[in-house]
């Protein structure tokens, strides 16, 4: 019985980490088999490792190995790996420390503390975009009220990550907010500085 408590608690945990908070937010359908599949299989390996002596340590260094295989491979954004450790830590808290209230109560802070971070309405007007201007600005102050004018937002860190004087670009990392709702998206319709053709515009992470 304390078994099937377990695993029913952290299926639970998981299929609203993943069904009602990720997925409906972010619609990435690849993560979703990866949540639900390093969940289920850690949970697995974490009872049976929980029935021996040296369970607990085996366990982190399980827990630190599929961390730094998961980790090197195809890139994710970081709001995913706090997804992704947390499928690894709810498995995890099932598995090596059986069916308690502390342990269902911190499956559920788990949940809840996504739930809020990653919510929609939290900073939601604030944004981080590479951003390639096609022509080199050395000065900048010039720089970043060039990028305020195109975005039409405010530029609170603006950092240079490279200026190609030989192929006249600059590219620049900046983490602005909104003053205008959708105003990043409308390069698209073909918005220009005074003084400059169009920048690019890599997605938001």
């Amino acid at each position: 019985m304390d078994i099937a408590l377990i695993i029913g608690a952290d299926l639970l945990a998981i299929g609203v980490l993943v069904f009602g908070i990720y997925f409906p937010r972010h619609r990435r359908r690849d993560l979703v088999v990866a949540f639900l599949g390093v969940n289920v299989g850690v949970l697995a390996v974490a009872l049976v490792l929980g029935s021996t002596a040296v369970g607990a340590g085996l366990g982190l260094g399980l827990f630190g190995v599929l961390s730094i295989i998961r980790l090197r491979s195809r890139e994710i954004e970081q709001g995913e790996v706090a997804y992704y450790f947390a499928a690894l830590a709810l498995g995890l808290i099932g598995g090596l420390g059986g069916f308690t209230w502390l342990g269902a109560g911190l499956m559920a802070l788990i949940v809840a503390v996504l739930f809020v971070a990653d919510h929609p309405s939290l900073f939601r007007r604030y944004r981080q975009q590479t951003i390639v201007v096609d022509h080199a600005v050395l000065d900048e102050e010039e720089l970043r009220g060039e990028v305020e004018r195109l975005l039409g937002a405010r530029v609170h860190a603006l950092t240079v990550v490279s200026l190609d004087l030989v192929n006249d670009t600059t590219t620049v990392d900046a983490r602005f907010e909104l003053t205008r709702p959708g105003r990043p998206g409308a390069r698209a319709a073909g918005i220009r500085s005074a003084h400059t053709a169009p920048v690019t515009l890599e997605p938001a992470r």
